[in-house]
């Protein structure tokens, strides 16, 4: 099937797909935002990783490092998806800053708890967007993203899960 290309893409990347081009581009820019969210988030989760202290440094240190591999992991996966698609990644910081959602944290100090708790709710952030753009794919039928996202949710979940256990006070059963 010929579809018309719009003039984002240069005839030499214009992979072909049977999607039209309106879904292309809108799966595209839903995965490049997250794209950029898994970036910010990869570099905030490094920076507590390296900033961490007290008691549980030793924990939270090698929690935050295996955390911030699974997100980078991610990363390659959702660009060559868009690549995949026809569709045209990021190119630079400074597209990911426009593109993020995930807000930075540049405080000379992070308590623990609260270095945890902020990287909770940016990872249920995510996960929303993640579902977002899971319908997307589903609303035109691109079931490899569909796919893709499927799994990066779980994953993503997870590391919710384990912020949440690890930043609970002790002694409490409360969050």
């Amino acid at each position: 099937m010929s579809k018309a290309k719009s003039d984002k893409v240069s005839p030499d990347l214009d992979t072909p797909t049977d999607l039209p081009q309106e879904a292309v581009d809108k799966i595209s820019a839903a995965l490049n935002t997250l794209l950029a969210d898994a970036f910010a988030l990869y570099l905030k989760t490094k920076n507590f990783h390296w900033h961490v202290s007290g008691r549980h440094f030793r924990d939270y240190h090698l929690m935050l490092d295996e955390q911030s591999d699974a997100i980078f992991a991610t990363t390659d996966q959702l660009a060559e998806r868009v690549r995949k698609l026809g569709g045209i990644t990021l190119r630079s910081i400074g597209q990911v800053s426009k593109l993020q959602t995930i807000k930075d944290n540049n405080e000379d100090y992070v308590p623990p708890r609260q270095m945890l708790r902020e990287l909770m709710e940016d990872n249920k952030h995510v996960a929303a967007a993640m579902r977002k753009a899971h319908k997307i794919a589903d609303d035109n039928e691109d079931r490899g993203t569909a796919q893709l996202l499927e799994l990066f949710i779980d994953e993503t979940e997870r590391r919710t899960w384990f912020l949440f256990e690890a930043s609970r006070q002790e002694g409490s059963n409360a969050a």
